[in-house]
């Protein structure tokens, strides 16, 4: 499905929506179109932390018994970016995102982070303005490795029959990575937006046995190419995906690239099955977290109605325009995982008989659909559509289209599930 989309500036967080009462006093809005305040600036925190929780806002310091410690830590960052969704567009690349940091008049800035200091940025960030039109999803940021001298190893002890052994991890097979962030993990507070970069130590070490490595002369576990190798090979593996990110990609020093999702963080985003991924499908919400949208010559108005006691998403159609998707309403953010099966259901009719198109695709312009497209016939009675399919590519972000134009009619729309089964 083609829409309009991309534009130069992001919005931050669409998690604030245009209220819709329960009558036909509401007719002649556009639901749902995400705005936030002028002005939102971005701070972020780098922390160690040791804690077994998925997501959390506060990083856990390390207790007295801990087996593995890290004592420095440090990165250089490179990029900070934004990802979003816009329902207006011009040019911007939507899967690139848009650079927010450096800025333009020093593109080849970089910043010392200590993750083992606990560094917070706010001044090398002041001119970060997170804007309207959109709709966040992910906050991306870049480090790259041997930057600066000493960035390229992690220092730490371990405790061995009440002593500590200190060791050094070389970083030397990762060149540079980058971590993305789902919105959903970050902090929104009113005129500011704060990113929390955690790295996870008992994920980083968990069931690995460092008290078995090899102690060099000088009475240090070095882990690198040469020594411990299999342990640095391990620890490889490990070091990007311990970040709490929602997922990451890297480089390794032969060029060689890897991408993949944080296992349990996806984990808790992508949700439990037999469980209606369709935030407010019921409207019970009004118009929250739906989206409304004319374009192409399409003109429509929209209210939430009551009908025996449930809510109903009533669109009128004024004037159809040259495309099905010349009006369209929108659910975004919805979950999936390649080669699920999944079943999407809802209750529609119309005052006119006629075609519309549900389909499943992303939030990227022109995205191709991912698992169905079906054109409904909607008849003058209300009648459950119900359709069983398997998503082709996993996609935190996916959008279900109802694309309701062409013809100038109304359409009655409740109950819209999509549910993973398997």
């Amino acid at each position: 499905m083609r829409f309009l989309s991309s534009i130069i500036g992001c919005v931050l967080v669409a998690l604030l929506f245009v209220g819709c009462s329960e009558s036909d006093t509401t007719a002649g809005i556009e639901i749902g179109n995400p705005e936030m305040a002028q002005n939102i600036g971005l701070t972020a925190d780098f922390s160690i932390d040791y804690s077994d929780a998925k997501q959390i806002s506060l990083a856990k310091e390390a207790s007295a018994d801990e087996s593995v410690v890290i004592d420095t830590f440090q990165l250089t960052l490179t990029e900070v970016r934004s990802f979003c969704s816009f329902y207006v567009g011009v040019s911007v690349k939507q899967e690139d995102g848009l650079l927010l940091w450096p800025y333009e008049d020093d593109p080849a800035a970089v910043l010392p982070i200590s993750f083992t200091d606990g560094e917070f940025v706010e001044d090398a960030f002041k001119n970060i303005n997170l804007q309207t039109e959109g709709r966040l999803k992910e906050i991306g940021v870049s480090f790259e490795v041997n930057k600066k001298k000493g960035h390229n190893s992690i220092y730490g002890h371990i405790r061995k029959k009440n002593k500590n052994i200190p060791f050094v991890y070389e970083l030397s097979g990762i060149q540079l990575f980058s971590l993305r962030y789902h919105y959903s993990q970050i902090d929104v507070q009113d005129s500011m937006v704060n990113l929390s970069v955690a790295f996870r130590v008992r994920r980083f070490v968990g069931g690995l046995d460092l008290t078995s490595a090899t102690v060099g002369e000088d009475g240090i576990i070095h882990i690198n190419k040469e020594e411990n190798s299999d342990l640095w090979k391990s620890m490889n593996e490990r070091f990007v995906p311990s970040f709490q990110a929602l997922r990451y990609d890297y480089t390794k020093a032969d060029g060689s690239s890897v991408d993949d999702y944080v296992d349990d963080i996806w984990d808790v985003i992508s949700g439990e099955k037999n469980k209606n991924l369709v935030d407010n499908g019921n409207f019970k919400n009004g118009d929250s977290n739906w989206v409304f949208l004319t374009q192409l010559n399409g003109a429509a108005d929209t209210s939430i109605l009551k009908e025996n006691g449930e809510n109903v998403m009533r669109v009128h159609v004024t004037k159809g325009g040259a495309f099905s998707y010349s009006v369209q309403l929108l659910h975004e953010n919805i979950p999936v995982v390649a080669g699920g099966t999944y079943k999407f259901i809802f209750t529609v009719w119309s005052d006119v008989e006629g075609i519309i198109t549900a389909r499943l695709g992303g939030y990227i312009y022109n995205d191709s659909t991912n698992g169905f497209q079906e054109h409904v016939n909607v008849t003058t009675t209300g009648q459950s559509y119900e359709k069983e399919f398997k998503t082709v590519r996993t996609d935190p972000f996916a959008r279900l289209d109802l694309n309701l134009g062409k013809s100038e009619r109304t359409i009655w729309i409740k109950d819209v599930q999509l549910i993973r089964i398997k």
